[in-house]
Protein backbone atom coordinates (compact mmCIF):
# COMPACT_ATOMS: atom_id res chain seq x y z
CA UNK A 1 0.00 0.00 0.00
CA UNK A 2 1.45 3.33 -1.05
CA UNK A 3 2.14 5.81 1.67
CA UNK A 4 0.04 8.98 1.31
CA UNK A 5 1.65 12.24 2.32
CA UNK A 6 -0.24 15.44 3.07
CA UNK A 7 1.11 18.98 3.00
CA UNK A 8 1.92 20.45 6.38
CA UNK A 9 0.00 23.52 7.52
CA UNK A 10 1.42 25.51 10.37
CA UNK A 11 -1.41 26.07 12.89
CA UNK A 12 -0.09 29.61 13.48
CA UNK A 13 -0.29 30.49 9.78
CA UNK A 14 -3.73 32.09 10.15
CA UNK A 15 -2.29 34.46 12.77
CA UNK A 16 0.80 35.35 10.72
CA UNK A 17 -0.58 38.68 9.51
CA UNK A 18 -1.54 39.62 13.04
CA UNK A 19 1.92 38.68 14.35
CA UNK A 20 3.62 40.83 11.70
CA UNK A 21 1.36 43.87 11.56
CA UNK A 22 -0.30 43.68 14.95
CA UNK A 23 -3.89 42.73 15.85
CA UNK A 24 -6.59 43.45 13.27
CA UNK A 25 -8.69 45.09 15.98
CA UNK A 26 -7.45 46.44 19.27
CA UNK A 27 -9.78 47.88 21.90
CA UNK A 28 -8.38 49.46 25.04
CA UNK A 29 -10.50 50.89 27.84
CA UNK A 30 -9.02 53.52 30.15
CA UNK A 31 -10.91 54.20 33.35
CA UNK A 32 -8.17 56.17 35.10
CA UNK A 33 -7.32 59.16 32.91
CA UNK A 34 -10.66 60.96 33.23
CA UNK A 35 -12.62 61.48 36.44
CA UNK A 36 -16.11 61.59 34.97
CA UNK A 37 -15.99 59.32 31.92
CA UNK A 38 -14.40 56.22 30.40
CA UNK A 39 -11.99 56.51 27.47
CA UNK A 40 -12.29 53.85 24.77
CA UNK A 41 -9.59 53.58 22.10
CA UNK A 42 -10.09 51.51 18.95
CA UNK A 43 -7.25 50.71 16.53
CA UNK A 44 -7.86 48.59 13.47
CA UNK A 45 -7.19 48.10 9.81
CA UNK A 46 -9.71 50.33 8.09
CA UNK A 47 -12.68 48.99 6.19
CA UNK A 48 -15.90 50.36 4.81
CA UNK A 49 -18.50 51.29 7.47
CA UNK A 50 -16.21 50.37 10.38
CA UNK A 51 -16.93 53.68 12.12
CA UNK A 52 -20.66 52.99 11.96
CA UNK A 53 -20.14 49.49 13.40
CA UNK A 54 -18.21 50.87 16.38
CA UNK A 55 -20.69 53.69 17.02
CA UNK A 56 -23.57 51.23 16.65
CA UNK A 57 -21.99 48.87 19.19
CA UNK A 58 -21.57 51.68 21.73
CA UNK A 59 -25.10 52.91 21.07
CA UNK A 60 -26.59 49.44 21.53
CA UNK A 61 -25.04 49.39 24.99
CA UNK A 62 -26.81 52.67 25.83
CA UNK A 63 -23.49 54.50 26.17
CA UNK A 64 -23.46 58.25 25.59
CA UNK A 65 -20.53 59.58 23.54
CA UNK A 66 -19.57 62.97 24.99
CA UNK A 67 -16.33 63.37 23.04
CA UNK A 68 -14.71 61.59 20.13
CA UNK A 69 -11.75 61.85 17.76
CA UNK A 70 -11.78 59.75 14.59
CA UNK A 71 -9.08 59.24 11.98
CA UNK A 72 -9.21 56.61 9.25
CA UNK A 73 -6.74 57.71 6.60
CA UNK A 74 -3.90 55.62 5.10
CA UNK A 75 -5.69 52.31 5.60
CA UNK A 76 -5.72 52.47 9.40
CA UNK A 77 -8.63 53.27 11.72
CA UNK A 78 -7.94 55.05 15.04
CA UNK A 79 -10.78 56.23 17.26
CA UNK A 80 -10.95 57.66 20.76
CA UNK A 81 -14.33 57.91 22.51
CA UNK A 82 -15.17 59.44 25.88
CA UNK A 83 -18.34 57.71 27.06
CA UNK A 84 -20.73 57.56 29.99
CA UNK A 85 -23.37 54.99 30.90
CA UNK A 86 -27.11 55.64 30.85
CA UNK A 87 -26.91 57.15 34.34
CA UNK A 88 -24.18 59.63 33.37
CA UNK A 89 -21.34 57.77 35.12
CA UNK A 90 -18.13 56.14 33.95
CA UNK A 91 -18.05 52.37 33.47
CA UNK A 92 -17.07 51.16 36.92
CA UNK A 93 -18.38 47.59 36.67
CA UNK A 94 -15.74 45.20 35.20
CA UNK A 95 -18.50 43.20 33.51
CA UNK A 96 -19.68 46.35 31.72
CA UNK A 97 -16.16 46.92 30.42
CA UNK A 98 -16.06 43.32 29.18
CA UNK A 99 -19.39 43.83 27.42
CA UNK A 100 -18.00 46.87 25.61
CA UNK A 101 -14.93 44.96 24.41
CA UNK A 102 -17.09 42.10 23.14
CA UNK A 103 -19.59 44.39 21.45
CA UNK A 104 -16.91 46.26 19.51
CA UNK A 105 -15.30 42.99 18.47
CA UNK A 106 -12.24 42.52 20.65
CA UNK A 107 -13.70 39.54 22.44
CA UNK A 108 -13.47 36.74 19.88
CA UNK A 109 -14.27 33.95 22.29
CA UNK A 110 -17.94 34.77 22.65
CA UNK A 111 -20.62 36.58 20.74
CA UNK A 112 -21.91 40.00 21.58
CA UNK A 113 -25.40 38.60 21.69
CA UNK A 114 -24.54 36.59 24.83
CA UNK A 115 -24.56 39.82 26.77
CA UNK A 116 -27.85 41.13 28.11
CA UNK A 117 -26.41 44.65 27.86
CA UNK A 118 -25.76 44.10 24.17
CA UNK A 119 -29.50 43.67 23.69
CA UNK A 120 -30.30 47.05 25.23
CA UNK A 121 -33.23 48.75 23.57
CA UNK A 122 -33.38 52.38 22.50
CA UNK A 123 -36.25 52.84 24.89
CA UNK A 124 -35.19 51.95 28.42
CA UNK A 125 -38.82 51.20 29.21
CA UNK A 126 -38.62 47.77 27.66
CA UNK A 127 -36.37 45.25 25.96
CA UNK A 128 -37.89 43.28 23.06
CA UNK A 129 -38.05 39.56 23.47
CA UNK A 130 -36.20 37.44 20.88
CA UNK A 131 -36.37 35.75 18.53
CA UNK A 132 -37.77 38.12 15.91
CA UNK A 133 -36.75 35.65 13.20
CA UNK A 134 -39.95 33.75 14.01
CA UNK A 135 -42.05 36.64 12.72
CA UNK A 136 -42.63 38.42 9.42
CA UNK A 137 -41.24 41.91 8.93
CA UNK A 138 -43.34 44.54 7.16
CA UNK A 139 -42.06 47.97 6.06
CA UNK A 140 -44.39 50.89 5.41
CA UNK A 141 -43.85 54.43 4.15
CA UNK A 142 -46.56 57.00 3.56
CA UNK A 143 -47.63 60.60 3.69
CA UNK A 144 -48.58 60.99 7.33
CA UNK A 145 -51.94 62.13 8.59
CA UNK A 146 -53.65 62.15 12.02
CA UNK A 147 -54.77 58.66 13.03
CA UNK A 148 -52.75 56.81 10.37
CA UNK A 149 -50.92 54.56 12.85
CA UNK A 150 -54.28 53.67 14.38
CA UNK A 151 -55.64 52.77 10.94
CA UNK A 152 -52.59 50.54 10.27
CA UNK A 153 -53.10 48.75 13.61
CA UNK A 154 -56.80 48.20 12.87
CA UNK A 155 -56.08 46.93 9.36
CA UNK A 156 -53.58 44.35 10.62
CA UNK A 157 -56.09 43.21 13.27
CA UNK A 158 -58.75 42.80 10.55
CA UNK A 159 -56.26 40.72 8.56
CA UNK A 160 -55.82 38.40 11.58
CA UNK A 161 -52.24 39.54 12.13
CA UNK A 162 -50.70 39.87 15.55
CA UNK A 163 -48.26 42.79 15.95
CA UNK A 164 -45.37 41.41 17.97
CA UNK A 165 -43.21 44.52 17.68
CA UNK A 166 -43.46 47.79 15.79
CA UNK A 167 -41.56 51.06 15.51
CA UNK A 168 -42.92 54.12 13.73
CA UNK A 169 -41.44 57.56 13.11
CA UNK A 170 -43.29 60.59 11.82
CA UNK A 171 -41.43 63.61 10.50
CA UNK A 172 -42.24 66.42 8.10
CA UNK A 173 -45.57 64.90 7.00
CA UNK A 174 -43.98 61.48 6.29
CA UNK A 175 -44.38 58.22 8.16
CA UNK A 176 -42.01 55.23 8.26
CA UNK A 177 -42.90 52.06 10.12
CA UNK A 178 -41.25 48.68 10.63
CA UNK A 179 -43.53 46.01 12.13
CA UNK A 180 -43.02 42.37 13.03
CA UNK A 181 -46.20 40.36 12.66
CA UNK A 182 -47.33 36.77 13.10
CA UNK A 183 -50.42 34.74 12.36
CA UNK A 184 -53.09 35.53 14.93
CA UNK A 185 -54.12 31.91 15.52
CA UNK A 186 -50.79 30.07 15.44
CA UNK A 187 -48.36 32.89 16.36
CA UNK A 188 -46.13 31.64 13.53
CA UNK A 189 -44.55 33.68 10.74
CA UNK A 190 -46.69 34.39 7.67
CA UNK A 191 -45.00 32.83 4.65
CA UNK A 192 -47.88 32.21 2.23
CA UNK A 193 -47.14 34.46 -0.81
CA UNK A 194 -50.83 34.98 -1.57
CA UNK A 195 -51.61 36.05 1.98
CA UNK A 196 -48.59 38.35 2.09
CA UNK A 197 -49.69 39.91 -1.20
CA UNK A 198 -53.16 40.45 0.26
CA UNK A 199 -51.68 42.10 3.37
CA UNK A 200 -49.53 44.40 1.25
CA UNK A 201 -52.47 45.34 -0.98
CA UNK A 202 -54.78 46.01 1.97
CA UNK A 203 -52.23 48.14 3.83
CA UNK A 204 -51.33 50.06 0.67
CA UNK A 205 -54.99 50.98 0.29
CA UNK A 206 -55.00 52.27 3.87
CA UNK A 207 -51.84 54.30 3.34
CA UNK A 208 -53.13 55.88 0.13
CA UNK A 209 -56.58 56.73 1.49
CA UNK A 210 -55.69 60.40 1.82
CA UNK A 211 -58.32 63.09 2.13
CA UNK A 212 -56.21 65.44 0.00
CA UNK A 213 -54.83 65.01 -3.54
CA UNK A 214 -51.31 63.61 -3.96
CA UNK A 215 -49.07 63.63 -6.98
CA UNK A 216 -47.53 60.58 -8.67
CA UNK A 217 -44.25 60.83 -6.74
CA UNK A 218 -46.05 60.96 -3.40
CA UNK A 219 -48.17 57.97 -4.37
CA UNK A 220 -45.02 55.96 -5.11
CA UNK A 221 -43.71 56.83 -1.64
CA UNK A 222 -46.78 55.24 -0.05
CA UNK A 223 -45.94 51.58 -0.16
CA UNK A 224 -45.84 48.37 1.85
CA UNK A 225 -43.43 45.49 1.44
CA UNK A 226 -42.19 42.51 3.36
CA UNK A 227 -38.64 43.12 4.54
CA UNK A 228 -35.51 41.01 4.83
CA UNK A 229 -34.50 42.51 8.17
CA UNK A 230 -32.17 40.50 10.35
CA UNK A 231 -34.02 38.75 13.15
CA UNK A 232 -33.26 36.59 16.12
CA UNK A 233 -30.87 37.33 18.97
CA UNK A 234 -28.43 39.08 16.64
CA UNK A 235 -31.03 41.76 16.01
CA UNK A 236 -30.05 45.10 17.53
CA UNK A 237 -32.34 48.05 17.97
CA UNK A 238 -30.00 50.22 15.93
CA UNK A 239 -30.59 47.94 12.92
CA UNK A 240 -34.27 48.88 13.03
CA UNK A 241 -33.45 52.53 13.61
CA UNK A 242 -31.02 52.58 10.70
CA UNK A 243 -33.74 51.08 8.50
CA UNK A 244 -36.17 53.78 9.67
CA UNK A 245 -33.60 56.41 8.72
CA UNK A 246 -33.24 54.78 5.29
CA UNK A 247 -37.01 54.64 4.78
CA UNK A 248 -37.39 58.29 5.73
CA UNK A 249 -34.57 59.20 3.37
CA UNK A 250 -36.28 57.25 0.57
CA UNK A 251 -39.50 59.29 0.94
CA UNK A 252 -37.53 62.55 1.12
CA UNK A 253 -38.67 63.70 4.53
CA UNK A 254 -35.88 66.28 4.30
CA UNK A 255 -37.89 68.05 1.57
CA UNK A 256 -39.93 70.85 3.16
CA UNK A 257 -42.06 71.45 0.07
CA UNK A 258 -44.99 69.63 1.69
CA UNK A 259 -44.37 70.81 5.21
CA UNK A 260 -46.45 73.50 6.86
CA UNK A 261 -43.24 75.09 8.15
CA UNK A 262 -41.30 77.18 5.61
CA UNK A 263 -37.66 76.13 5.20
CA UNK A 264 -34.90 78.51 6.22
CA UNK A 265 -33.48 80.44 3.29
CA UNK A 266 -29.86 80.02 4.37
CA UNK A 267 -27.94 78.22 7.08
CA UNK A 268 -27.12 80.25 10.15
CA UNK A 269 -23.65 80.69 11.47
CA UNK A 270 -22.70 78.97 14.73
CA UNK A 271 -22.65 82.33 16.50
CA UNK A 272 -26.24 82.96 15.45
CA UNK A 273 -27.13 79.50 16.70
CA UNK A 274 -26.06 80.20 20.28
CA UNK A 275 -27.08 83.87 20.37
CA UNK A 276 -28.92 84.50 23.64
CA UNK A 277 -31.24 86.95 21.91
CA UNK A 278 -32.81 84.14 19.87
CA UNK A 279 -36.25 82.91 20.79
CA UNK A 280 -36.58 79.71 22.79
CA UNK A 281 -37.74 77.70 19.79
CA UNK A 282 -35.09 79.25 17.54
CA UNK A 283 -32.35 78.29 20.00
CA UNK A 284 -33.26 74.62 19.70
CA UNK A 285 -32.86 74.45 15.94
CA UNK A 286 -30.07 72.55 14.27
CA UNK A 287 -27.26 74.22 12.35
CA UNK A 288 -25.38 72.35 9.63
CA UNK A 289 -22.61 74.07 7.66
CA UNK A 290 -20.37 72.72 4.89
CA UNK A 291 -16.98 74.16 3.97
CA UNK A 292 -14.40 73.01 1.44
CA UNK A 293 -10.82 72.06 2.21
CA UNK A 294 -9.41 72.03 -1.31
CA UNK A 295 -5.81 71.52 -0.19
CA UNK A 296 -6.61 68.09 1.26
CA UNK A 297 -9.63 67.29 -0.91
CA UNK A 298 -12.17 67.17 1.93
CA UNK A 299 -15.57 68.67 2.55
CA UNK A 300 -15.92 69.73 6.19
CA UNK A 301 -19.40 69.17 7.61
CA UNK A 302 -20.11 70.97 10.88
CA UNK A 303 -23.18 70.07 12.95
CA UNK A 304 -24.26 72.03 16.00
CA UNK A 305 -27.45 71.28 17.87
CA UNK A 306 -28.95 70.44 21.22
CA UNK A 307 -27.30 67.30 22.60
CA UNK A 308 -29.22 64.07 23.15
CA UNK A 309 -28.56 60.33 23.28
CA UNK A 310 -27.83 58.48 20.01
CA UNK A 311 -27.04 61.72 18.19
CA UNK A 312 -23.72 60.53 16.74
CA UNK A 313 -25.33 57.32 15.50
CA UNK A 314 -27.96 59.33 13.61
CA UNK A 315 -25.46 61.61 11.87
CA UNK A 316 -22.87 58.92 11.06
CA UNK A 317 -25.58 56.57 9.83
CA UNK A 318 -26.97 59.25 7.50
CA UNK A 319 -23.61 60.21 5.98
CA UNK A 320 -22.68 56.58 5.34
CA UNK A 321 -26.10 55.71 3.88
CA UNK A 322 -25.65 58.68 1.54
CA UNK A 323 -22.42 56.94 0.42
CA UNK A 324 -19.88 59.35 1.87
CA UNK A 325 -16.60 58.29 3.45
CA UNK A 326 -15.78 59.82 6.83
CA UNK A 327 -11.99 60.22 7.02
CA UNK A 328 -11.72 62.33 10.17
CA UNK A 329 -14.14 63.58 12.78
CA UNK A 330 -14.24 65.50 16.04
CA UNK A 331 -17.20 65.16 18.42
CA UNK A 332 -17.87 67.10 21.60
CA UNK A 333 -20.84 67.90 23.84
CA UNK A 334 -20.86 70.74 26.35
CA UNK A 335 -23.58 72.29 28.52
CA UNK A 336 -26.33 70.42 26.75
CA UNK A 337 -25.18 71.24 23.22
CA UNK A 338 -23.32 69.06 20.74
CA UNK A 339 -20.66 70.01 18.23
CA UNK A 340 -19.68 67.57 15.46
CA UNK A 341 -17.20 68.04 12.66
CA UNK A 342 -16.78 65.51 9.83
CA UNK A 343 -14.16 65.51 7.07
CA UNK A 344 -15.86 63.60 4.26
CA UNK A 345 -15.36 62.61 0.64
CA UNK A 346 -17.42 60.83 -1.93
CA UNK A 347 -16.64 57.15 -2.50
CA UNK A 348 -14.58 58.10 -5.57
CA UNK A 349 -12.37 60.27 -3.34
CA UNK A 350 -13.74 63.63 -4.46
CA UNK A 351 -15.22 66.29 -2.14
CA UNK A 352 -18.72 67.68 -2.53
CA UNK A 353 -18.62 69.69 -5.73
CA UNK A 354 -21.95 71.38 -6.32
CA UNK A 355 -24.04 73.67 -4.16
CA UNK A 356 -27.02 71.40 -4.80
CA UNK A 357 -25.20 68.41 -3.33
CA UNK A 358 -24.13 70.41 -0.29
CA UNK A 359 -27.69 71.64 0.23
CA UNK A 360 -28.99 68.06 0.09
CA UNK A 361 -26.47 66.88 2.71
CA UNK A 362 -27.44 69.77 4.99
CA UNK A 363 -31.14 68.98 4.71
CA UNK A 364 -30.63 65.24 5.20
CA UNK A 365 -28.55 65.74 8.35
CA UNK A 366 -31.07 68.21 9.76
CA UNK A 367 -33.85 65.69 9.12
CA UNK A 368 -31.87 62.82 10.67
CA UNK A 369 -31.39 64.84 13.86
CA UNK A 370 -35.01 65.99 14.02
CA UNK A 371 -36.65 62.61 13.39
CA UNK A 372 -35.92 61.24 16.82
CA UNK A 373 -36.81 64.43 18.71
CA UNK A 374 -40.45 64.23 19.78
CA UNK A 375 -41.78 67.03 21.92
CA UNK A 376 -45.15 66.56 23.54
CA UNK A 377 -46.55 63.92 25.85
CA UNK A 378 -45.02 60.48 26.12
CA UNK A 379 -47.15 57.71 27.54
CA UNK A 380 -45.78 54.29 28.47
CA UNK A 381 -48.27 51.47 28.79
CA UNK A 382 -48.01 47.97 30.18
CA UNK A 383 -51.00 45.63 29.95
CA UNK A 384 -51.88 41.98 29.55
CA UNK A 385 -51.49 41.17 25.88
CA UNK A 386 -54.51 40.11 23.87
CA UNK A 387 -55.69 40.01 20.29
CA UNK A 388 -56.45 43.50 18.98
CA UNK A 389 -55.03 45.33 22.01
CA UNK A 390 -52.88 47.74 19.99
CA UNK A 391 -55.77 48.49 17.66
CA UNK A 392 -58.02 49.30 20.62
CA UNK A 393 -55.42 51.51 22.32
CA UNK A 394 -54.67 53.57 19.21
CA UNK A 395 -58.38 53.87 18.43
CA UNK A 396 -59.07 55.34 21.88
CA UNK A 397 -56.21 57.80 21.41
CA UNK A 398 -57.52 58.85 18.00
CA UNK A 399 -61.11 59.23 19.21
CA UNK A 400 -59.87 61.53 21.96
CA UNK A 401 -58.10 63.80 19.48
CA UNK A 402 -54.55 62.52 20.09
CA UNK A 403 -52.18 61.75 17.21
CA UNK A 404 -49.26 59.33 17.51
CA UNK A 405 -46.07 60.92 16.17
CA UNK A 406 -43.78 58.11 17.29
CA UNK A 407 -44.42 54.60 18.55
CA UNK A 408 -42.39 51.76 20.07
CA UNK A 409 -44.43 48.60 20.54
CA UNK A 410 -43.22 45.28 21.93
CA UNK A 411 -44.34 42.17 23.80
CA UNK A 412 -42.66 40.52 26.75
CA UNK A 413 -44.20 37.16 27.47
CA UNK A 414 -47.85 37.79 28.29
CA UNK A 415 -47.35 41.54 28.59
CA UNK A 416 -47.71 44.23 25.92
CA UNK A 417 -45.30 47.13 26.41
CA UNK A 418 -46.05 50.27 24.39
CA UNK A 419 -44.55 53.74 24.29
CA UNK A 420 -46.28 56.54 22.36
CA UNK A 421 -45.40 60.18 21.73
CA UNK A 422 -48.58 62.20 21.36
CA UNK A 423 -49.73 65.55 20.05
CA UNK A 424 -53.20 66.85 19.43
CA UNK A 425 -54.69 66.69 15.94
CA UNK A 426 -53.53 70.25 15.22
CA UNK A 427 -49.94 69.28 15.90
CA UNK A 428 -49.69 71.16 19.20
CA UNK A 429 -47.30 69.68 21.72
CA UNK A 430 -49.22 71.02 24.71
CA UNK A 431 -51.66 68.18 25.30
CA UNK A 432 -54.30 68.50 28.01
CA UNK A 433 -53.19 66.12 30.79
CA UNK A 434 -56.77 65.66 31.94
CA UNK A 435 -57.51 64.30 28.49
CA UNK A 436 -54.71 61.78 28.87
CA UNK A 437 -56.11 60.65 32.22
CA UNK A 438 -59.56 60.21 30.68
CA UNK A 439 -57.95 58.02 27.99
CA UNK A 440 -56.54 55.80 30.73
CA UNK A 441 -59.99 55.32 32.25
CA UNK A 442 -61.48 54.56 28.85
CA UNK A 443 -58.98 51.74 28.26
CA UNK A 444 -61.13 49.54 30.46
CA UNK A 445 -58.74 46.68 31.18
CA UNK A 446 -56.06 47.14 33.87
CA UNK A 447 -53.33 49.26 32.31
CA UNK A 448 -50.15 50.44 33.97
CA UNK A 449 -49.73 53.87 32.40
CA UNK A 450 -46.97 56.41 32.96
CA UNK A 451 -47.18 59.91 31.51
CA UNK A 452 -44.17 62.13 30.84
CA UNK A 453 -44.05 65.60 29.38
CA UNK A 454 -41.24 65.54 26.83
CA UNK A 455 -41.37 69.28 26.04
CA UNK A 456 -37.79 70.46 26.33
CA UNK A 457 -37.17 73.53 28.41
CA UNK A 458 -34.87 76.22 27.05
CA UNK A 459 -31.43 76.11 28.60
CA UNK A 460 -28.94 78.88 29.00
CA UNK A 461 -26.89 79.62 25.95
CA UNK A 462 -23.67 77.62 25.99
CA UNK A 463 -20.25 79.11 25.63
CA UNK A 464 -18.14 78.23 22.62
CA UNK A 465 -16.63 75.22 24.33
CA UNK A 466 -16.17 72.96 21.34
CA UNK A 467 -12.83 71.83 20.02
CA UNK A 468 -12.52 71.19 16.30
CA UNK A 469 -9.75 69.75 14.21
CA UNK A 470 -9.36 73.14 12.50
CA UNK A 471 -9.04 74.86 15.88
CA UNK A 472 -6.41 72.34 16.96
CA UNK A 473 -4.30 72.95 13.84
CA UNK A 474 -4.66 76.71 14.18
CA UNK A 475 -3.61 76.55 17.82
CA UNK A 476 -0.50 74.49 17.00
CA UNK A 477 0.50 76.92 14.22
CA UNK A 478 0.06 79.94 16.51
CA UNK A 479 2.19 78.35 19.24
CA UNK A 480 4.88 77.43 16.68
CA UNK A 481 4.94 80.99 15.31
CA UNK A 482 5.14 82.41 18.82
CA UNK A 483 8.14 80.19 19.57
CA UNK A 484 10.00 81.34 16.44
CA UNK A 485 9.40 85.00 17.24
CA UNK A 486 10.74 84.65 20.74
Amino acid sequence: MNKVSWPYFDPDFDNLSERIYGPLLSVSIDNESMEDCTVIKVDSQNKQDLLLEVVQALTDLNLTIIKGFISSDAGWFMDVFHVKDEHGNKLADPSSINHVQKAIGAGKSSSTTDSPMAKAHASKFFTPEPPLAEHTAIEMTATDRPGLFSEISAALADLHCNIVEAHAWSHNARLACVAYISDQSSDSPIVDPLRLANIEEHLTTVLRAATFPVDAEQQQQQEVKTADLVGGEAMMMTNVERRLHQLMLSVKDYDHSQSSEPPSTSPRSPLEFIDSSSTDQEGRKTTVLIESCYEKGYSIVTVECKDRPRLMFDTVCTLIDMEYVISHACIRSCQGYAFQEYFIRQIDGCPLNSDGEKDRVIKCLEAAIERRVCEGVKIEMCANNRIGLLSDITRVLRENGLAVVRADVATQGEKAINAFYLRDLSGNINVDMELVESVKKEMGAPVDLQVKNETSMPSSSPERCHLSIKDMLKSHIERFSHTLLH
